[in-house]
């Protein structure tokens, strides 16, 4: 699988770990940034990933600041994108099975790596599950298509 990841400064030191486990696992990763720990601003990397995934570029994305918040809130401006952060696995796992999720966010400041590693791995091998859920991630597309057309 090709995953994009994005981070802010905060953030660097667990996006290197999480690279490189994701890699560890066979993955492609794709980094977009940041690498330096100097004051940066998260919707940059939030609208990165997501953009690389609606173009296509990626399958997935992984992003990370400080709380995981403002990454996500960026990324998810993007049409097509539902992003979600979590804080434990089992949110995750259901954030893919019930809304297709295509962007995990997590907070460097919140969580410890090891937890990280395990929210990753809970929502890639989480499957989404269709059926009632599908009416409302069909929903939240027409909210899209609404905001497309004001």
């Amino acid at each position: 699988m090709k995953i994009g990841i994005g981070n802010d400064h905060v953030a660097v030191e667990m996006k290197n770990e999480i690279k490189a486990y994701l890699e560890e696992k066979g993955h492609e990763v794709v980094d977009f940034g940041t690498n330096s720990s100097e004051r940066c601003n998260y919707p940059v990397y939030g609208e990165a990933v997501a953009n690389a995934i609606v173009n296509g570029e990626v399958d997935c994305g992984v992003l990370i600041c400080g709380t995981g918040v403002g990454i996500s809130l960026s990324a998810n401006k993007v049409n097509g994108i539902r992003a979600c952060v979590c804080s434990e696995p089992y949110s995750a796992r259901l954030s893919k099975q019930h809304n297709n999720t295509n962007i995990i966010a997590f907070g460097a400041r919140v969580i410890g790596i090891e937890l990280a590693k395990m929210i990753v791995d809970e929502w890639l091998n989480a499957e989404y599950e269709g059926g009632r859920h599908q009416v409302r991630i069909d929903m939240i597309k027409d909210i899209e298509e609404k905001q497309k057309q004001k």
